[in-house]
């Protein structure tokens, strides 16, 4: 009678021992003698002692931050970039059967990808399409990683690390277009000013007294100067009048 209690404990303890809980967020993979059998959905599974074994793996998006580092661009520029890669499991089984440690080996393939990018293209371009590199090392690590079970959602290109000596010369760079946005705009404001004073001018000449009016008004300015100076304008209209009265009184008197 003891042995049938000894055995039925054991019995119980051997049933309790196989139950394997697997949560809502991981996949589980059931190995028979060694070798792979199923893939362990969420909930109570059994699992037999010594004949059988198995792995939990979490399948939720990961976000892994890809340690920074240092690059070639194609034009010869030093910079220091990182990252973050998410990517989750879609097919447990590839993910513990095809490769040792998925999370070193994406974490390695990024590294790589990263630095074979930006040594693929300029500072410039670095810098002013930074989502267009982001994207192309995104399918590229995805491609790689699909025999392994893996999908990779996003890589975001978190900052780019510039030598000082470079930051200068940019600085220089921004500096000498802003110089020349300035001259630009300058210059075509003198354009413009000049085109406006030649239509002023010309309306001035084509109507009577126009230009007496607008002299008329500038010493009206000039007379809320407490200054001791007094400006006169003369039209021009007034002198080439007086040229023609002396030329007439000349040639009277030479008659």
């Amino acid at each position: 009678m003891e042995l049938f209690w000894i055995i039925i404990v054991i019995l119980v303890l051997v049933i309790l021992k196989s139950i394997k809980q697997i949560n809502e967020y991981e996949r589980g993979i059931l190995f028979s003698f060694g070798k792979y059998k199923k893939m362990l959905t969420p909930g109570w599974n059994i699992v037999l002692p010594i004949i059988q074994s198995y792995r939990k793996v979490d399948i939720r998006t990961k976000a892994v931050d890809v340690p920074e580092q240092e690059a070639i661009t194609k034009d010869n520029v030093s910079v220091k970039i990182n990252a973050v890669i998410y990517y989750k499991v879609v097919d447990a089984g590839k993910a513990i059967c095809e490769v040792e440690n998925f999370y070193y080996a994406v974490g390695q393939l990024a590294q790589t990808t990263m630095r074979n990018a930006v040594g693929s293209v300029t500072l410039d371009e670095l810098l002013s399409q930074r989502e267009r590199i982001s994207t192309e090392i995104c399918s590229i690590i995805d491609e790689a990683t699909d025999p392994w079970g893996i999908k990779v959602e996003n890589v975001e290109l978190k900052d780019v690390s510039l030598p000082e000596e470079m930051k200068r010369v940019i600085a220089k760079v921004a500096e000498a277009e802003r110089e020349k946005a300035a001259v630009i705009t300058k210059a075509a404001g003198e354009v413009e000013a000049a085109e406006n004073l030649s239509k002023a001018a010309n309306m001035m000449g084509s109507t009577p007294g126009a230009l007496h009016l607008r002299t008329l008004a500038t010493l009206n300015d000039l007379s809320s100067d407490q200054s001791n100076t007094v400006i006169f304008a003369i039209p021009i209209e007034v002198l080439d009048a007086v040229k023609g009265i002396a030329k007439k009184v000349n040639k009277d008197a030479e008659k």
